[in-house]
């Protein structure tokens, strides 16, 4: 995701400007006619820009997805209920305790007291409510199924948050062995290593290769523990702007999908994404053009967005679904397969959502053991380490001990 610059005129013909966070330019520019806005200049934003902008929308706060849940649950039961969206809107300000959602809600009802629709008022604030959250609300609206539009949001969110939370619970025991692991060779470099260092210099003796490299690793953290930290802000500043540059961004995103062991899982994840929100805008009715860019720009995934949206060129040229699928060689046989039966049969919402599940209950057994294929990796690492230790600091005393004997 990139942020553009926009200029766009309304219906009244007042000029709006702006920033928004999109997919490409044309999506920028299909969220700005979503929301009844006609563009007339759409350019990315410089990246000193959008490294600002990210900082202040960060330390300014936004809706996390535990509360876009909870706002769409809310918005579902109340709209049963018969409440006018005004007044849901105004409620919904005044209990809130999130400051900027607040201050959303606020500017949403100054909208619709002006007349316009909620996706309109809605589609004003990309950084908040994205083009899924907007287009489907767009076509509950239309379609007078506003209820169910925010109960397919609530359960879009429901399953994000269970992803979210599996994943962290799965990766916690390796990232805390992995933080212990590097704290351990830190402190063993800075305070044990050079304490023997005296020891082996007075002997006199030819060191073993693990002495040497034991004795040459910690010398080098001693004395340039400072340039190495330098070193590593730097790299992680000129890697951060790099990766916030489109060329950067797609590399990064093709590259975590080809990691060993973690890559295939975040595929999987980023693809029951896909077939999530694919299904979920082609059941509300929404053209299939329209659901390829909303849907590949949800799955937050540079690399995967740009094939998506090459689909959407191959179906204006008049190519089925399923070819345009295959030449963008991302999707797996499975969901190619679900393409083809869902054309044959007409059902193609319903066929890729049977996807979705199927990955979604993939993804959960991966989860539940990537431990599991982790924990032989971490326990090598840890191994070897004490090995070139106990190898680098015990040979040489032996042969001291030996030489002693002698």
């Amino acid at each position: 995701m990139a942020f553009y610059q926009y200029k766009a005129r309304n219906r009244q013909g007042q000029l709006n400007e702006g920033r928004l966070e999109a997919a490409s330019a044309r999506a920028a520019a299909d969220s700005l006619s979503n929301a009844g806005l006609i563009p007339i200049e759409v350019k990315e934003a410089r990246s000193g820009t959008k490294t600002w902008l990210q900082l202040r929308q960060l330390l300014k706060g936004g809706i996390t997805p535990e509360a876009l849940l909870i706002l769409s649950r809310q918005f579902a039961s109340l709209t049963r209920a018969g409440i006018p969206i005004l007044r849901i809107v105004e409620g919904l300000r005044d209990t809130t305790d999130n400051k900027v959602l607040r201050e959303a809600l606020g500017e949403v009802s100054q909208a619709l007291n002006q007349g316009q629709t909620l996706a309109n008022a809605l589609a004003a604030h990309p950084h908040l409510f994205n083009s899924l959250f907007v287009s489907l609300v767009e076509v509950g609206e239309s379609t007078g199924q506003l209820e169910q539009a925010f109960l397919q949001l609530a359960h879009y969110y429901q399953l994000e948050l269970d992803t979210r939370r599996w994943v962290k619970a799965a990766i916690r025991y390796p990232l805390f062995v992995s933080l212990a692991m590097i704290a351990a060779m830190v402190v063993l470099n800075l305070y044990v290593i050079p304490a023997f260092s005296g020891i082996f210099a007075r002997l006199g003796a030819d060191l073993p290769w693990t002495t040497r490299f034991l004795l040459g690793t910690s010398h080098f953290f001693t004395h340039y523990i400072g340039h190495l930290a330098l070193a590593l802000l730097a790299s992680a500043a000129l890697l951060w702007r790099y990766i916030g540059t489109p060329a950067g961004r797609y590399r990064w995103h093709r590259w975590q999908l080809r990691i060993p062991i973690v890559g295939p899982l975040i595929k999987r994840i980023l693809l029951a994404r896909f077939c999530r929100s694919f299904a979920m805008m082609l059941a509300a009715g929404v053209p299939i053009t329209r659901v390829l860019t909303l849907a590949g720009t949800a799955t937050g995934n540079a690399f995967l967005t740009r094939a998506i949206l090459g689909m959407g060129e191959g179906l204006a040229s008049g190519n089925s679904l399923s070819a345009v699928a295959a030449k963008s060689n991302v999707f797996t046989p499975l969901i190619l397969q679900m393409f083809r039966v869902g054309e044959e049969t007409g059902r193609v919402d319903e066929m890729v959502m049977e996807a979705g599940r199927f990955y979604e209950e993939e993804v959960d057994y991966d989860i539940a053991n990537l431990t599991a294929k982790i924990e032989p990796l971490l326990i090598v690492g840890i191994s070897v380490m004490v090995l070139i230790l106990s190898l680098g600091i015990f040979t040489p005393m032996w042969d001291m001990v030996n030489v002693a004997k002698g």
